[in-house]
């Protein structure tokens, strides 16, 4: 008899986004005239740089050709681009061999499945608020307890909590803990942390043998030249941690699909000496992935090129413009806003102290701008709210104004 994986019935409730879908159809569908502008959900608006195209253009051809056709390639992905991704690290001070990078297609998918080269009885701790598919994938691992409506937690899980008291940065676990997400810049609060804060997570893992997976999908958008934008510009983070990280948002690969990870061969565990937990996810990656897109994988190579860099930082200066104007926008009505400097990315406490899904709705009826409840990425995301700078410059300007001109505070 088949039976189901009951750890699907854990879940809390309906997947954060597809419920702001659902929000916005209803309201649609009762106000037909009503142009709702989208400040919500991360995706990227702006076609891909020319050097990108070009690279998308050369594969496609080489593709159609016997000459240059080719078919699968190695799981762990293009060695070209591998080393690619290694030369950008060199540049921040940071020396990986070639093994240690995994090429994905995209960092959600290796965010959720990471945890599977680890074993059930590890303890999870997340930051607070958090990108869902950290909890969720664990979750689903049946790595976690029951949903706690009443706290808005999974029992078995420790969550950070990251407040405006502590700058949206945690203070380390009391216990003892075993895998530790972070994510810098981080989704949703725009916070980054600083060497010093990574520092202190570092010693903690090295110290208790624990291992930090570490999210920097948004690190190319960090200006500030003292922020890092690896956990390895820390010293001690080989040995502790996995980086993973996207050219979703960098290039505009949100429907290309790309990303890469970094486990580390001086990575180790309380049972696993260096270079076990490589070859595990090595082993993960060859039985149930068979590599990313060829094609896609040039596009990424080509956004590495020295001119493709130069294209692609233009995408991101574009984003964090946006970012600048959404954010003076809702300071200027006396709203408090975080984040939007080096993440593109507002974080804004909600007005009179409202419940994070009640301002949805009042956003979405008075100013018909959508944007993503708190609530929906943690406990303490309550009475906070994210917009998005993603999306194209005229959209931004108009949700803005509507939101200054129409918001009922």
């Amino acid at each position: 008899m088949a039976t189901i994986n009951e750890n699907y019935n854990k879940l809390g409730a309906g997947y954060l986004f597809p419920e702001i879908a659902r929000r916005t159809r209803a309201f649609i569908e009762a106000n037909p005239d009503a142009e709702v502008m989208k400040l919500g959900i991360g995706d990227t608006t702006e076609p891909l740089a020319p050097s990108v195209i070009k690279g998308l253009h050369k594969k496609i051809k080489e593709l159609s050709e016997v000459e240059t056709y080719s078919g699968y390639g190695d799981e762990q992905g293009d060695a070209g681009l591998r080393e690619a991704i290694a030369k950008q690290y060199s540049k921040r001070g940071v020396s990986l061999d070639t093994k240690d990078i995994f090429i994905s297609d995209g960092a959600k998918t290796d965010s959720a499945n990471i945890q599977s080269i680890f074993d059930l009885e590890n303890i999870v701790a997340v930051q607070d608020p958090s990108y869902p598919v950290y909890v969720d994938s664990n979750v689903i691992a049946g790595r976690t307890g029951s949903f706690n409506k009443d706290r808005g937690q999974y029992n078995g899980i420790v969550y950070m909590p990251c407040t405006e008291d502590n700058e949206f940065f945690p203070e380390l676990p009391e216990r003892k803990v075993d895998l530790i997400y972070i994510c810098s810049p981080n989704n949703p609060t725009g916070a980054v942390a600083t060497k010093d804060q990574l520092k202190r997570f570092v010693d903690y893992a090295c110290e208790n043998k624990s291992v930090i997976i570490f999210d920097a999908a948004y690190s190319a958008f960090i200006s500030d030249p003292q922020l890092p934008r690896s956990i390895y510009e820390v010293d001690g983070a080989k040995e502790c941690s996995i980086e993973i990280n996207s050219f979703s948002k960098y290039a505009g690969f949100t429907g290309v699909r790309l990303g890469w990870t970094v486990v580390p061969q001086e990575l180790v565990a309380e049972n696993a000496e260096p270079g076990k937990i490589n070859s595990l996810w090595n082993r993960r990656q060859c039985t149930f992935f068979n590599g990313a897109s060829n094609i896609a994988q040039a596009g990424g190579l080509a956004a590495l090129t020295e001119e493709g860099q130069k294209e692609c930082q233009k995408l991101v200066d574009y984003y964090m413009e946006n970012a600048r104007i959404i954010k003076e926008g809702i300071e200027s009505l006396g709203i408090k806003a975080f984040g939007g400097e080096n993440a593109p990315y507002i974080w804004m406490k909600t007005p009179n102290g409202m419940k994070s899904w009640d301002f949805f709705d009042k956003l979405l009826n008075e100013a018909h701008v959508v944007g993503t409840p708190g609530a929906g990425f943690g406990p303490s995301g309550e009475g906070f709210f994210r917009l998005s700078a993603f999306g194209h410059r005229e959209d931004i300007e108009k949700a803005v104004d509507s939101i200054k001109r129409n918001l009922k505070l």
